[in-house]
């Protein structure tokens, strides 16, 4: 009995041991998966800073064939009961948006916009997305701004997502027929604007 009991503990040491190795084994295979996890995203953010600097400050493209613009419904910034849909636009050309409060070229471009929106929405709708912003944030700052014009939240970034929006802000301008016509990465101009409207009439 005493043979077998010796037996018995020299086994259960052995599986200990050899859990031990695997579970080590385990661990550095985890640590491993993660940093190459980090690096990709590191790579991912690296990409998306290059696209940026490579665009600078307002860089805009004119794809051709005009895209059809991806439909969205959203709720209204301050108003959660109430939702704002591309579609109640049908017919009309709009800008499209995508700005943050915590993004500083976009405190620098919105009260701009606001006046140019203020200066020309019988020709005109514009539709502002607070992308991945906190609702009280979102609302001091567009009050801020003199904005005038419709806001809607898009808090997980699906609709910004649905544009190929990398960075902020980042402006659509869809004609009567919401296509595509002109699109403006990083900060609005007056040239980009005008330039924008020409092209949407």
């Amino acid at each position: 009995l005493g043979q077998v009991n010796h037996v018995d503990r020299s086994e259960v040491k052995t599986v200990r041991v050899r859990l031990g190795l695997r579970l080590g084994e385990a661990l550095r295979g985890e640590r491993r998966r993660r940093k190459a996890g980090i690096g990709a995203l590191c790579l991912a953010v690296v990409a998306v800073i290059a696209v940026v600097s490579a665009f600078g400050g307002s860089t805009s493209h004119a794809p051709s064939p005009a895209p059809a613009a991806k439909s969205f419904t959203l709720h209204v910034l301050g108003h959660s009961g109430s939702t704002l849909s591309l579609s109640q636009y049908t017919g009309r050309p709009v800008m499209v948006n995508f700005f943050a409060s915590w993004c500083t070229p976009c405190q620098q471009e919105t009260p701009l916009l606001a006046r140019f929106y203020a200066g020309h929405h019988a020709k005109v709708a514009v539709i502002g997305v607070d992308v991945n912003d906190s609702t009280t944030a979102a609302q001091r700052f567009v009050t801020r701004s003199g904005v005038r014009y419709p806001v809607v939240t898009d808090p997980m970034g699906a609709a910004a997502t649905s544009y190929g929006v990398v960075g902020l802000p980042q402006t659509f301008f869809l004609n009567a027929q919401h296509r595509v016509v002109k699109w403006v990465f990083g900060s609005l101009t007056t040239a980009d604007l005008n330039t924008g409207l020409a092209r949407m009439s």
